[in-house]
């Protein structure tokens, strides 16, 4: 990443001119400032410690990861339960999952949202005048928002055992579940980025992000099982990516096992990132 500095040269005293003229000043020139990758490792830290300290002083930023995960586990699990599974406890292992996909899926969204006020308040217009990496405001956006992520994952599963939730896959199998609902949404989170980038309003963003994202996850395995569903909609539901996700993290939540739905899922997350977000870069460059 190369950023440009202005310096203006110092004026040479004139021999010929009277000690008390105004000297001249000089032509500035430019000179330019490159910026290596550690540089821009660091300054990617700085920028999510910003994005943290945002929380800390506005923490109802937190609102959704932390009442969202309790509400929906106890509303879905308590009306649903018995009617599908028999039993709220029976239910528990089959909508844990879901709903920890659901909510730090969800939650990624704001990662547009956010992105799309900072640009609408000026911040970056500032950030542009620092001898930083052009690219390490959006890349710090993206890392500090793996924070809430992980504030999702940890209540969802807290509130699951409370309720009875006995993951099969014991600390190592919830643990792999954790980082792996993670690692896809902050890949999902690069889609959302780059609407926040090219979108004129984050209620705008915000509104689109719901409309595409509640369908997939409400018509996906999350909540109920494929067979009980019309036969149209289980042909989508079999090929919906949030089902592949939810029955990875089951995988390794339940069983502890580390089948091909991890490997679909973790493939998938790759091919996202390396299609968005070379996308996203190009088009945040542009307006930066």
């Amino acid at each position: 990443m190369t950023t440009t500095t202005t310096t203006a040269a110092p004026a040479r005293p004139d021999p010929d001119r009277s000690p008390h003229a105004v000297p001249t000043p000089r032509r500035v020139t430019a000179t330019s400032h490159t910026v290596g990758l550690r540089q821009t490792l660091s300054h990617t830290r700085t920028m999510a410690y910003r994005g943290l300290l945002k929380i800390k002083h506005n923490p109802e930023q937190l609102f959704d990861v932390v009442v969202q995960p309790i509400i929906f586990t106890l509303m879905f699990t308590y009306i649903f339960g018995g009617a599908i599974s028999g039993a709220v406890d029976d239910y528990l292992p089959v909508v844990i999952p879901g709903i920890l996909v659901q909510t730090v899926i969800v939650t990624s969204i704001v990662t547009g949202t956010q992105l799309r006020e900072d640009m609408d308040k000026g911040v970056f217009d500032r950030f542009k005048s620092l001898p930083i990496a052009r690219i390490s405001p959006l890349s710090g956006a993206l890392l500090a928002d793996v924070v809430r992520y992980g504030v999702a994952t940890v209540i969802t599963f807290i509130v699951g055992l409370i309720m009875g939730y006995r993951p099969g896959g014991g600390a190592l199998g919830v643990i792999a579940a954790g980082v792996l609902v993670i690692v896809c949404a902050w890949a999902i989170s690069w889609i959302f980025a780059f609407m926040g980038v090219v979108m004129n309003k984050a209620s705008t963003v915000q509104g689109v992000s719901m409309i595409v994202l509640f369908p997939l996850t409400f018509m996906s395995n999350a909540f109920v099982p494929v067979e009980t569903m019309p036969g149209w909609l289980q042909g989508f539901v079999k090929i919906n990516p949030v089902s592949h996700l939810v029955s990875a993290v089951r995988e390794l939540a339940n069983n502890g096992h580390v089948g091909m739905e991890v490997v679909w899922t973790l493939a998938a997350a790759a091919v996202v990132v390396a299609v968005m977000a070379p996308i996203t870069v190009r088009a945040y460059m542009r307006k930066a």
